[in-house]
């Protein structure tokens, strides 16, 4: 399966989609769009072969129960956001990268090693990482993260980093 297989109406469709609601949540999509358009149709290779859209700079196993951390948006989006500006694949990127005032680094991997992956939890029949940062509150809304630091805004009510509280 390659990208030929894929249509550019889907890859059009989904860009749009996620352009909608990663802009509606107070995130971006990078702003090289053929770039972004390579990872969308990428996504959607790993639709077609997983059944489910896996990050594609990721080794998926196939197994959704196993893969639920890097089902995009990763478990990984918003600490990378937060730290580098940009997300391991650099599908999405901060507000700070889009206004060009932060250069783009390199990423470390944040996913752990499969021999690692046991400290997880199952929820619903999906591994997930047991949590090991505080959970931030935001006091408009009630949303909640779990990450070093509070989003930049928040992606359900918009309001700034400074109306989230350490709820855990």
């Amino acid at each position: 399966m390659n990208d030929k297989e894929i249509s550019q109406e889907l890859v059009n469709q989904l860009y749009e989609k996620l352009k909608k609601e990663a802009e509606a949540s107070g995130y971006h999509l990078n702003p090289d769009e053929e770039s972004t358009r390579e990872l969308i149709t990428s996504l959607l290779i790993n639709e077609k072969r997983y059944g489910y859209q896996a990050c594609p700079c990721r080794l998926a196993s196939g197994e959704k129960s196993s893969d639920s951390d890097i089902i995009c948006p990763c478990y990984y989006r918003d600490p990378d956001l937060a730290e580098y500006g940009v997300c391991y694949c650099a599908l999405y990127v901060s507000q700070s990268v889009m206004a060009e005032s932060r250069k783009v680094t390199s990423i470390p991997e944040r996913r752990p090693p499969p021999g690692q992956r046991e400290n997880t939890v199952t929820i619903n029949g999906n591994n997930l990482p047991r949590l090991k940062y505080p959970v931030w509150r935001c006091r408009v809304c009630g949303y909640l993260c779990a990450r070093e630091k509070p989003p930049e805004v928040c992606p359900i009510c918009k309001a700034k980093n400074e109306r989230f509280e350490q709820f855990m």
